[in-house]
């Protein structure tokens, strides 16, 4: 990596990778994110409805979480609870030591299912308009928006409106704008879930070469048992609504990773195993 775009991953809070080596020999590494029995009711009396019922879990610094549940079973519902759109019924939400679960927006770096660009707005323009109103300085956000362009393959769209773009280029102007937030948590929801197959893995495997550079702290929400290993070093699985967690599993490839490990024996029974708690816990 060049001096300038060196400069650039400090200006904007990415973190290096950390090493790996010193959080095995302590055993520790700083939470991200704590969230401490949580529940989520809506409505009251005899209309109440619990979608989470008790759910603890933490993020480490520059770990990389998945969720994965069946549908309904409270994911995006987390999401909104840590981003501050919504206040948990009870339960404790803590980013970096300080309560979270006040309603308080602004402390995530958030990437929502669909790309959710401005039509009206250029390329560079979506994503330095997400950045000023996540406090970065107008210059310094242009600046990172003609740096990182072209680092994620869109230096010829800079202009460009995003009818033109295609579903997968949507989704790269999508994280690049939580990926410059300052913020150290970045919450990433179903992000490829509306790509074709071939997309998705490509996507996949773009993710993780930007990811493994900064190693920001991650949590992913997925429906896809293969898209949560291959990505992943901790996978939480939820149950149905109400939820709670059935199992966390630790993924044990080591990075960085290929497309071929998912032809592995090892790939395939970790994903079978967690199909397996699923489906005996839809039933």
């Amino acid at each position: 990596m060049s001096p300038k775009e060196t400069g650039t991953l400090d200006r904007i809070a990415i973190n290096p990778a950390p090493d790996q080596s010193a959080s095995s020999a302590s055993g520790q590494s700083s939470t991200v994110l704590r969230l401490a029995h949580v529940q989520k009711i809506y409505g009251s009396r005899n209309r109440a409805k619990t979608v989470i019922g008790d759910v603890s879990l933490t993020v480490r610094e520059g770990e990389f979480v998945s969720v994965i549940g069946p549908s309904g079973s409270g994911k995006s519902t987390l999401f909104r609870l840590i981003g501050g759109l919504e206040k948990p019924t009870s339960g404790t939400i803590e980013l970096e030591g300080q309560e979270a679960g006040d309603g308080k927006r602004g402390r995530i770096a958030y990437m929502p299912q669909q790309a959710s660009l401005l039509p009206w707005k250029t390329v560079e323009a979506n994503i330095e308009l997400a950045l000023t109103i996540a406090g970065v300085d107008r210059n310094e956000a242009r600046s990172l928006v003609q740096q990182w362009l072209p680092r994620v393959g869109l230096a010829d769209y800079a202009k460009a409106y995003p009818h033109v773009l295609s579903g997968g280029m949507q989704q790269r102007v999508s994280f690049l704008r939580a990926l410059l937030s300052p913020q150290r948590l970045m919450c990433l929801d179903e992000p490829f879930g509306s790509l074709d197959a071939l997309t998705r893995i490509q996507m996949q495997q773009w993710l993780l070469s930007l990811w493994e550079a900064s190693r920001r702290s991650v949590l992913f929400v997925t429906h896809s048992i293969e898209e949560a290993v291959f990505l992943s070093d901790r996978i939480i699985v939820l149950s149905v609504s109400p939820s709670v967690v059935l199992r966390e599993f630790e993924v044990p490839f080591p990075r960085p990773r290929e497309a071929s490990l998912r032809n592995t024996a090892a790939f395939n029974e970790l994903e079978s195993e967690i199909y397996a708690l699923l489906d005996n816990g839809m039933s």
